[in-house]
């Protein structure tokens, strides 16, 4: 890109992720919720993988904050017909939950009688 000035390199570079962005999300390893893209393999694995993964990608697992982000998780479990982990876990309190940081949740959509912390919240 000899003599390309960085407007040119800014401008080559959208257009080179926006093609990725677009193989990804044809081969359903991508959706998008407000700014925020949602990312899979469809590969199953431990709690503890999943968020080391998640960090190795620069990235952190899944906490849906709204109803758009809850259907961009949905998204997954629909596609590969499985259960998704979130970025939550069971505080000290039985059956209360929270983020993994302990921060409380600000969003839930649980089923009736959920969480029960067995996996079909």
């Amino acid at each position: 890109l000899a003599g390309a000035g960085n407007g040119d390199i800014v401008q080559q570079l959208e257009y080179r992720i926006a093609r990725l962005e677009g193989v990804l999300r044809l081969n359903k390893m991508i959706t998008e919720s407000g700014g925020k893209i949602f990312a899979s393999n469809g590969k199953k694995a431990d709690f503890d993988a999943t968020v080391e993964k998640c960090r190795e990608a620069g990235g952190s697992i899944a906490t849906p904050r709204n109803p758009s982000e809850n259907d961009a998780i949905l998204y997954f479990v629909k596609y590969f017909n499985t259960y998704a982990y979130l970025g939550i876990n069971q505080s000290l309190i039985p059956g209360k939950f929270q983020l993994l940081n302990g921060a409380p949740l600000s969003y839930t959509n649980w089923y009736s009688n959920e969480p029960s912390g067995k996996g079909e919240e």
